[in-house]
This record gives structure tokens, sequence and C-alpha cells, in this order.
């Protein structure tokens, strides 16, 4: 007889379940919205706990000058139901009360999101901005997703057996839960034991600002400790607090979202004593969510992949004529990149030889559509989102960026381009989920052999690679002519010469990410692997 699957509360400081419901900011929530939606079609005992950002992320648009720009809106939801619930979280010196909603619009598995926009409540603004303000703020943020996220699931009824902490946000849970064990009597070590059979971690970037380090005096001015003492706190952080050791030595199991990644975060933190095992398990995606309908159906019956993607380039087209007055040829290779814009994924990086990439824009040999959003904070990606503007203004009918990114126009993009590059600095891409939204669409990817792209690249087959996995300190330059040869050599020559063997290539890729990188055989590889 099978045993049950076990009850899954997956913890994440946002959630992609789609354009409508602002509590994303990028690859992170969209992983888990479309983890939630593969629970949802199979029926897995799968709860999210997030929080209601009343105010998103940021809604960033560009100015007269070029510059990007951040606006804020407070947004209510006619969609969530009300649980009833309140919890209270120590914060500082105060209780600050959370309300409890529930969401379970998108066909996703429920998803309970924490809201402490409550009248004369202490903390009414903590849940106001995603990943806004300064270092207490986030903190608070933390506290309220890690125990308010345990303490609304026992206010709720909901049994749990396992605890999956989708990046370091929610280690503030495993505190929580060693916290009300040793309320009972119960010592701190045989708590801690005790609690790492219950929870997995994942952790999703090498990037130094994405793996968070406080101060001690801050904690205890946060009341982060949550009643543990200064020595049980850095038996699980350290001193300064490493949150993404705090989820490593907090649970059982822990892995990296890619083959590549793997490698990568094993050596990052082998000097971590106490911390679980990382394992690999490659992201994937919401097939539903990012797949195009037609372009499923046309595939699966051996159909015209050619006469599909047109009529998805042209949809693209026609929108972006209306979003830029900008009307783009369907007849020349269009390159799409969307993503965040941040200095390690190079959003510039085609342009960087302006005679080359010159001749082939005023040729009509490519035309670029281009999207992303910089943090709010983040002077460097606002320089080069403000550069590609420049740059979209130099060449007016070849290139255009799209401004204030979100999930529509992912994936008007993903599925309407010929092209999706990639190129980020090698092994900095823990996945580049964008890439297989691309691939299930027929879409051909042309990317470094970073994040998955090396457990799916077929050269020629079914996209192609440049850069030949480079890691130097000279691989902007190195990447950057590999880039524009296999573009040269490869890509243009296929798209114009040889189409029947770039719809056989388009025909590979959808074949080989349809279930490889989907978010269905994340997920089994989650239960098998990780919560079993």
């Amino acid at each position: 007889m099978n045993e049950p699957m076990p009850r899954v509360a997956y913890f994440c400081m946002e959630f992609g379940l789609n354009a409508s419901l602002r509590i994303y900011a990028g690859g992170l929530g969209i992983l888990a919205g479309d983890i939630l939606k593969a629970a949802g079609d199979e029926g897995r005992p799968m709860v999210g706990i997030g929080i209601l950002w009343r105010q998103d992320y940021t809604a960033q648009f560009i100015d007269e000058n070029g510059r990007p720009y951040d606006t804020y809106h407070e947004y209510r939801y006619d969609f969530l139901e009300d649980t009833g619930i309140t919890v209270s979280v120590p914060i500082r010196e105060d209780q600050v009360r959370v309300k409890v909603w529930k969401c379970t619009a998108f066909g996703n598995a429920p998803l309970y999101l924490l809201d402490a926009y409550v009248p004369d409540n202490p903390g009414w603004y903590l849940t106001g901005q995603l990943y806004g303000w300064f270092e207490e703020e986030r903190l608070a943020q933390e506290m309220i997703l890690g125990v308010g996220g345990v303490r609304a699931l026992q206010a709720l009824g909901i049994n749990v057996d396992v605890y999956h902490f989708n990046d370091s946000h929610a280690v503030f849970a495993g505190v929580e839960l060693i916290h009300q064990q040793m309320n009972g009597g119960v010592r701190f070590e045989d708590a801690l034991r005790s609690v790492k059979q219950h929870i997995v971690f994942t952790t999703h970037t090498p990037v130094v600002a994405g793996n968070e380090v406080h101060g001690h005096r801050l904690l205890q001015y946060m009341s982060c400790y949550d009643g543990l003492t200064y020595d049980q706190i850095i038996r699980l952080g350290g001193d300064p607090f490493s949150m993404t050791a705090a989820g490593l030595r907090l649970s059982k199991r822990a892995n990296a979202v890619s083959q590549l990644h793997g490698h990568t975060a094993r050596e990052m933190w082998k000097s971590v004593p106490g911390g679980s095992d990382i394992l690999s398990i490659t992201n994937g995606v919401h097939n539903g969510t990012w797949q195009d309908s037609n372009m499923r159906e046309v595939s699966a019956s051996g159909g015209d992949l050619w006469v599909t993607h047109q009529q998805l380039k042209r949809t693209m087209l026609d929108e972006i004529a209306r979003r830029n007055g900008v009307r783009l040829d369907e007849n020349v290779l269009t390159i799409g990149f969307a993503r965040r814009a941040t200095p390690y994924k190079r959003s510039d990086l085609i342009f960087s030889d302006r005679e080359i990439i010159g001749d082939l824009l005023r040729n009509h040999k490519v035309q670029i559509v281009l999207s992303g959003k910089a943090h709010p904070n983040d002077m460097n990606g606002k320089a080069t989102i403000t550069n590609i503007v420049r740059i979209a203004k130099e060449f007016p009918d070849s290139v255009v960026f799209l401004q204030n990114y979100d999930m529509e126009v992912g994936k008007l993009l993903t599925r309407g381009c010929d092209v999706w590059l990639n190129n980020p600095v090698r092994p900095m891409e823990a996945s580049g989920t964008s890439g297989m939204k691309a691939a299930m669409n027929g879409v051909l990817n042309l990317s470094t052999l970073d994040g998955w792209w090396p457990e799916a690249c077929k050269h020629g087959v079914n996209g192609w690679q440049f850069g030949g996995g480079y890691e130097g300190r000279d691989c902007n330059s190195v990447d950057c002519a590999s880039l524009y040869d296999v573009l040269r050599g490869d890509v243009i020559p296929t798209y114009y010469d040889r189409r029947s063997t770039w719809v056989d290539m388009m025909r590979n890729s959808i074949e080989m990410s349809a279930w490889q990188f989907s978010a269905a055989r994340m997920l089994k590889e989650y239960y098998d692997k990780m919560y079993a």
C-alpha cells in the first residue's frame, strides 16, 4: 500500500501567479507560482505561505530622458478569501498583528498571504513594499513570513509534514519551531534535531547580495532571536548571522536549482559545519501558463510550427506597436532578451561592438526586443536600462525596449520572438527559467553555458551556445566575440536560408523542454528526493 504524500508548506517571499496579483519581483516568485500551479494540477497536498504586498515591488517606467523611475500604488484584490484568522508576531517591542488571506484563483494549490495592513496595528506598513526600504524592515518582513507563517498554519489547523523554505527569507520559521518545542520543555539540541527532520531548503543564487548577512545587535533589537539565546542563534547562522547558513543548518536536505548551480553552491557553502547536503534539482516552468496552447496542440499533432509561430510573432509585434509606436518587420530575425537588470546578466552585451551589431541592425538582418526591471536601489541596473533606451533611439526601427516588465510582457516575448538571448557571466545564473519558457514555444535559445542551458543545449539541434563555458576575467570580450561569431555564422544563415532546419530545431526545442524543464517534473523530484 502506498504511503500518503507528505503535506508540504512552501514558504516564499514572493509568488508570481498572475500579473493581476502584484506580489512578485522576478524569477523567484514566478518559480514559486509555477510550483503551486503544478501542485494544484496534480492535487498534491501543498500550501503556499507568502505576504500580501500592498504596494507591489515597483512599476518601473522610462522618463523623457530615458531613465527608469519607480512608482507605487496601493492594490486591493476582490478574489482573495478572508480566512478570519489573525496572528501576532513580536517585532521590536511590539506585537504586530497579521491577517491571513487565501488565494486559489489561478488553478493553484492554496496560497495563504500574510497582511499587516490592519487598523491600529503598530507595524501596519511592514507588508507594503516587496524588497523595499532598509535592513530593519527587511528583517521585520522576514519575521512576518517565518514566524507569522508558522503561527498562521497552526491557527488554520493545517498539519504540516515538511516546511520548504524557498530561499533563505523564511529561516525564522525554523527558529519559531525550535522556540515552540523549547517552550514545551525540550532542550535546544533535541529541538533542533527534531525540527531539522521537517525542513528542506532551496538556495537560489551565488550572488552575494542574494545571501543575506545580519549583525546580532540588530537581530536582538528586532526580536529575531524569538526566545533563543545568542549562543543558540549563532549555532544556526554564525556571527554575523548568515541566512543561507541558517537555512542549511535548519534543514534535513537542501537543493540548488540546476546541475551547474549545484557544483557552485556546494563549493560556496562547503565550510558550513552541520549544514545539509546540497542536491541538484533543476527548476522547471508551468506549461499551462507559459506554453501557448496552440503551439502545444500543433506540436503534439505534428502540424505546421512555422505558421503558428508567425501568428504569435505578429501578436507580439502588434502589441509592441501599440505600446511603443514602433512597427517591427515580421520577416526579420527577432531576438528577445527580458530579465532583471543586474550587471552579471549583461543586458547590453550584444551592443558591445557597435560596428558589428550596427551593420546587422541597419541592414535588417536582426531586430532586438528587450525588457527588464532594475531593483529600485540598483543604480547600475538602471544605468544599463538607460543605455539600452539610448541605443533604441539610435536604431528606432530595429531596437525596442518595453518598459515595466511583468508576466504579460514575459509571455509575449517568450512566445513571439525567434531567438531567446541569454548571456550571464558563468556561473552566476543559477537557473534562468525564461529560456525554458521560450524553448516550450519553439523560440530557439542562444545562450552562454550557464544555469539550465548546459543540461539542455545540443548546439545546432535545439538551439546554440556561445562562449564555450569560459569563466575567466576577460569573459566579456570572449563571450561577445563568440556571440557575434555564432549569430553571423549559424543563427542568421539558418533563419534566412535553411527554413526547414530552423523548424526542425523548433520541434526539437519543444520536445526537449516540455517535460524535462516543466514544473511538474520539478515538483515530482521535490517529492521524491526532498520531501520523502
